[in-house]
């Protein structure tokens, strides 16, 4: 206990010393000099005139003084929103026949019901830019189509076998095949994006960019925070997020148009279960035009961790290492050469006002 104690003491001292007077030179600034808040031993490499931060370094890190000094976690979050605000809907505004932008969503059970129906609010809000959002939900039976607003358009993908673990992977490349725009966003069900997002991913993508990664800041709300907002009890910035996260990458959520995503073969469905596909997508997107300057926040909602996270020794590490071993041109040559995306079973697509059979099912 003391030990713990004289830690954090000594972790907050050197923030005081050494963070608080540029975190405050930053927050207080004109214009989005915040976005270059990093911790003391990062690197961060601006954007073409100026927009955003590509982070030199590999794999996320977490920023260090908000930890030790919650009010500057709070207060980043504030500036970011007040830029880029979170505008939650139950349905946009308009209607398009033809999207730029479509969202992709995978999602299993009841669970992260309520983290779905809330990103979806954030995607609904989106402005100044034609979209729509595909959910694939990859269950034993159709469990959240009839909970899902009208406006999204809902694929339920049978399993293969019934204790088959979430194949985020097969779950994009099924939403990529159906979505009727040029533009993807591969998005979790779990975040929620701000007003403009859709519309700077489109702006990247008429300036010639294939991907695009936009996110600078990750906020994670607490358990507590992520169930008073499902009840509308507070706010976003009602208090200070647990952590902040940036060089997310491809996790999260990323764009890339649909001609690139079939070109580098989609994800690599033989990651079964939790984690490590995002990275080594990540590695055959770099043979594209990447826009890698994030200058956008998201906020993350809790939930419980993925089954099997914190074991190093999980199947689909072991499986990330022995891809990566091969060389990125050969892996596009293989995943191009498999029949990815394939719904091995028919599937029901509900758009707008409809339901329909997939046009690409089995008989």
């Amino acid at each position: 206990m003391f030990n713990d104690f004289f830690e954090h003491s000594r972790n907050l001292l050197g923030v005081l010393l050494k963070d608080w007077r540029r975190y405050r030179r930053a927050l207080t600034g004109q214009g989005a000099s915040y976005l270059s808040l990093r911790n003391r031993d990062e690197l961060l490499e601006a954007g073409p005139d100026g927009k955003g931060y590509r982070c030199d370094w590999q794999w996320t890190s977490d920023l260090h003084a908000p930890k030790f000094l919650p009010a500057l976690g709070l207060r980043l979050m504030e500036r970011a929103l007040d830029d880029h605000p979170i505008r939650r809907a139950a349905a946009p505004e308009g209607k398009s026949q033809q999207p730029a932008i479509s969202f992709v969503i995978g999602h299993r059970g009841f669970d992260r019901l309520p983290h779905l129906l809330a990103t979806l609010e954030s995607i609904a809000g989106q402005r100044d830019v034609s979209f729509e959002c595909v959910v694939v939900e990859q269950s034993v039976s159709p469990e959240v189509r009839d909970h899902l607003p009208a406006w999204i358009r809902y694929i339920h993908t049978p399993l293969p076998y019934a204790d088959m673990p979430y194949v985020r992977a097969w779950a994009f490349n099924i939403g990529a095949h159906v979505a009727r725009a040029e533009v993807l966003v591969l998005h979790d069900n779990d975040m929620l994006v701000p007003v403009d997002y859709a519309k700077e991913v489109f702006e990247r993508f008429r300036d010639g960019y294939q991907v695009m990664n936009l996110k600078r800041f990750i906020f994670y709300l607490s358990e507590a925070h992520s169930a008073a907002l499902f009840s509308g009890k507070e706010s976003l910035a009602q208090r200070p997020p647990q952590v902040v996260v940036q060089n997310l990458e491809a996790g999260g959520s990323v764009a890339i148009t649909r001609k690139a995503y079939d070109q580098i073969g989609g994800m690599d469905e033989s990651f079964i279960g939790w984690g490590s596909e995002d990275n080594e997508f990540w590695e055959r997107a770099q043979t594209l035009k990447i826009w890698p300057f994030g200058y956008l926040p998201i906020v993350h909602l809790w939930h419980a961790p993925q089954s099997g996270k914190f074991n190093t020794d999980r199947s689909t590490t072991k499986l990330y290492e022995e891809r990566s071993a091969i060389p990125v041109i050969d892996r596009i040559v293989e995943l191009t050469a498999r029949d990815f995306g394939n719904p091995r079973s028919c599937l029901v697509v509900r758009r707008p006002s409809s339901v329909v059979r997939h046009q690409s099912c089995a008989e």
